[in-house]
């Protein structure tokens, strides 16, 4: 398999939006405590083995999208599904900014984030960029 650069804008969004996931994947996998700080979370001194969560759950997820996509970036199936990724997590965010008394400036910036990874990816697959 060869690995290409995209070279149109179109292949970039969603080239980018892959990057991005995958850098969150590298730091969700080797720095888990910082990832559960960043997301307001805490293991207990008597359970260590939550700090496997966002290595397994949140990183496993977060690589192996990201890199399907940074290989195929130019698959319209494979954009749709990092964009309906990030759009589905929005959409996670968004109920719990209306829900779980969530209405911080944090989660506002989390969930516009979200949302701008979903358009990266989704907007070559749905015509939106030509």
């Amino acid at each position: 398999m060869q690995f290409a650069v995209p070279t149109e804008f179109r292949d970039l969004l969603p080239f980018v939006s892959a990057c991005v996931t995958i850098l969150l994947g590298l730091i969700a996998l080797f720095a888990p405590r910082l990832t559960l700080r960043a997301l307001r979370l805490q293991p207990r001194e008597t359970r260590p083995e939550a700090a496997g969560e966002p290595r397994s759950v949140i990183a496993g997820f977060w690589l192996g999208v990201g890199i399907v996509t940074l290989f195929f970036f130019d698959q319209m199936f494979i954009q749709l599904c990092l964009g309906a990724g990030w759009l589905m997590s929005a959409f996670g965010r968004f109920v719990s900014i209306l829900s779980d008394d969530g209405v911080t400036l944090v989660n506002w910036l989390v969930l516009l984030f979200m949302l701008a990874l979903a358009f990266a990816a989704l907007a070559p697959a749905l015509g939106f960029v030509t």
